[in-house]
């Protein structure tokens, strides 16, 4: 259905129906509030504000709708994307009402946080405009009149007797509880479309990949309706120049990775139909050639659109879709909890209501789901947030709910798409803001280098890799425990207790892992046992999910996180919520789910030569050393799948304490989470195979391999990784 209204009142589409009408209602009175100042003075900038805003995305419905998108000049296209966000530049945040602390400065402490948190949601209908959806952009534009409404009225009732009224303003919790009524009434139309573009397909980006893109000609970047910076200008123009040859190597090297999943890990893929294609804006080329490759193996393409919004924030898997560059890290940061606000036990029981019927709805769909074909990007400016007082943060209470909330998604997630059946595989590279932010003569390699060097890694010879990882096993299957020595600054002192196969002959402790699901090659890993697994695990600096962690500590009892701290921080506390919110993401504690050595050398080496070190992904950095992981296994909800090694070994270490409880207290068996954290090789003094006679052999010493059969490993560090 489509009955988007253009600005003079006249249907873009003339659909005449009960919707449409709401719509032309919804609309003018809209209009008027463009240009009344009915509320408290304070809260008159951001009505007509918000108001303005509407109008604004109305006309870039109309610029669709009536063609002028495919005729305008590229430059005007390119003003038409920048005026969707340039109020969250961050030249511009600090008087932005999306920013949660104007919001403050203008209308409170307590009205501050839920304005913005609404200016969030209005902004969220950027995607609903370019993927012409009608009747989701309506319901917020009534969300909008209904909270205005609250405001004329609270200011008449004040004017009129303003001794007894007390106030030129409703109670916050009078607008929190409209917002809240909100976000359960839509709760399964909003739920519904998410799982449906997430598993089932049919959003804008399909369409744009499949008919809209054509060879150099970026306009159909803007086609999305994210922003467009110059890394997805400068990546678009850089692949349309790279021969076909070089494009189907990371086409074909990204998804033969996803069909050797399902093959290794004995998971039939002829079962499946459609297959996540998620990527970044500007690698339409790559893409493309992507897509036809699934389709070849059987698999349409599906790809999610933009789905950021109060409704899917945290909720779990399943809601991911392509990626561009952020406008404003930090706007995002601000709002990364808004939900909190509007959180109670009945939403919570709405929202997974709504979860398990739009699961039960689309059961004969998600079944056919094989999984994410993902690709990251890396090389943005590191991001280090700004923490702020007063904005919208979630109580003790909530933050056990909200975790458990995740947790229970991911089940049902889980048990839509069968996961014990489906795979992924992940594949990143760089992006052109790489080249960018270093001091004079600290870069030292063009955008082209560093990304043919990224190709290169992403395609190392698997055989290679898999034979002198199976001598690193074989020492490490005899081992009862690893030991780990930070040196120089990194104070790294920990001991991984590891599990014991029942049959050595036949079984290993550790996965032998290749170029499959986790491109590029280079690292063995296992579960660790919890009982006996104690000590201190640190990093001087290091990047996980975008974010940095200057000295990161966190202390293990029992394999369990049990103290925890990092720099960069006015006060210790403030280093503790940053973890508490990004690596415990809420919990109380989190178990050590991975031990693993990483042993691309390869990218180490070229990293440090071109001075990308410190930019890489968390998928390729933790191929650059040992690594371990907090967290649910790499085995999570998959532990009854049979894994073998190359050599036939099965792998024996899937399942911990935790997971172990899956069948008789689940919810309890998963955290929804698993952060990888790399120890580079030059902070490592030992790492050493720890024999039941006490007995160690050293696999690293000061950051070279010294088991036999290893030296292969050690030529690319002759670059030295700093």
């Amino acid at each position: 259905m489509n009955f988007f209204i253009d600005t003079d009142g006249s249907a873009l589409n003339h659909t005449e129906s009960l919707e449409g009408e709401r719509f032309r209602l919804a609309l003018e009175r809209i209009g008027a509030m463009a240009e009344e100042e009915c509320t408290a003075p304070c809260c008159v900038p951001f009505f007509k504000y918000a108001a303005g805003w509407v109008l604004t995305l109305l006309d870039h419905r109309r610029m669709l709708e009536d063609g002028s998108f495919n005729s305008i000049p590229l430059e005007k296209l390119r003003e038409r994307n920048r005026e969707l966000y340039e109020d969250i530049f961050p030249e511009n945040y600090e008087k932005s009402w999306a920013n949660p602390g104007h919001a403050i400065s203008q209308t409170g402490k307590e009205m501050g946080p839920v304005l913005s948190a609404l200016m969030m949601e209005l902004r969220s209908m950027i995607s609903l405009v370019y993927e012409g959806d009608a009747e989701r952009f309506l319901i917020r534009m009534e969300l909008l009149l209904e909270v205005y409404f609250a405001f004329v009225t609270a200011y008449d009732a004040y004017r009129k007797d303003a001794a007894q009224a007390g106030t030129d303003m409703p109670a916050p919790a009078h607008i929190r509880e409209k917002v809240r009524q909100f976000l359960e009434d839509y709760a399964p139309e909003e739920t519904l479309v998410r799982v449906q573009r997430s598993l089932v397909g049919g959003s804008i980006p399909e369409q744009i990949l499949k008919d809209w893109y054509k060879a150099k000609d970026e306009r159909c970047l803007y086609r999305y309706g994210a922003y467009i910076s110059d890394n997805e200008r400068g990546v678009f123009s850089y692949l349309e120049s790279l021969d076909e040859e070089t494009i189907a190597r990371m086409a074909d090297t990204w998804t033969e990775g996803f069909r050797i999943g399902f093959e290794v890990t004995g998971k039939d893929l002829s079962i499946r139909r459609r297959a996540g294609l998620l990527y970044h804006v500007g690698f339409e080329r790559v893409a493309k050639r992507a897509a036809r490759n699934l389709r070849k193996m059987g698999l349409m393409p599906v790809i999610p659109g933009m789905q950021g919004n109060l409704f899917t924030q945290h909720l779990g898997r399943g809601g991911g879709g392509y990626s561009t560059t952020p406008a404003n890290a930090q706007y995002g940061y601000d709002h990364r909890e808004d939900l909190a606000l509007f959180f109670n036990d009945v939403l919570r029981s709405r929202r997974m209501q709504a979860l398990q019927q739009a699961y039960k709805e689309l059961e004969q769909e998600t079944v056919l789901y094989a999984g994410p074909v993902v690709m990251e990007t890396f090389g943005e400016k590191p991001f280090s947030p700004v923490m702020h007082d007063g904005y919208a943060k979630f109580s003790k209470a909530q933050q056990k709910k909200i975790a458990h909330c995740r947790q229970e998604a991911d089940l049902l997630y889980d048990r839509a798409v069968i996961g014990r059946e489906r795979s992924f595989t992940i594949i990143a590279f760089p992006l052109p803001e790489i080249t960018t932010g270093y001091a004079d003569g600290d870069l030292k390699a063009s955008f082209d280098e560093i990304f043919r060097s990224v190709i290169d890694i992403n395609t190392l010879d698997y055989m290679t890799y898999r034979d002198v990882q199976a001598g690193i096993i074989n020492v490490l299957d005899t081992a009862q425990s690893i030991r780990v020595l930070g040196a120089g600054e990194n104070r790294t002192d920990l001991t991984v207790r590891l599990q014991v196969p029942e049959d050595p002959e036949k079984q290993t402790i550790f996965e032998n892992c290749v170029a499959d699901v986790n491109i590029p090659v280079g690292e063995v890993f296992t579960t660790p046992s919890l009982a006996g697994t104690e000590g201190l695990l640190h990093v001087t600096r290091v990047y996980l999910n975008g974010l940095l962690f200057r000295d990161l500590a966190l202390r293990f009892e029992n394999g369990r996180i049990t103290a925890y701290s990092c720099g960069g921080f006015p006060t210790e506390e403030e280093g503790r919520k940053y973890i508490e919110e990004n690596i415990l993401f809420h919990h109380e504690t989190l178990p050590m789910s991975e031990c693993a050595i990483g042993t691309n050398t390869t990218a180490c080496a070229e990293a440090s030569r071109l001075g990308i070190l410190e930019r890489l992904p968390i998928l390729i950095a933790e191929k650059t050393g040992p690594h371990f992981a907090v967290g649910d296994t790499c085995y999570s909800h998959e532990e009854e799948n049979r894994v073998f090694n190359p050599d036939g070994k099965e792998i024996f270490a899937k399942e911990n304490e935790y997971s172990l409880m899956r069948d008789t207290d689940p919810e309890n068996a998963y955290f929804g989470c698993h952060t990888d954290i790399t120890i580079p090789y030059e902070e490592v003094g030992l790492l050493a195979a720890v024999r039941a006679d006490g007995a160690q052999i050293p696999v690293i010493r000061d950051g070279r391999f010294v088991l036999k059969g290893t030296d292969f490993l050690n030529k690319p560090l002759i670059v030295t990784c700093t």
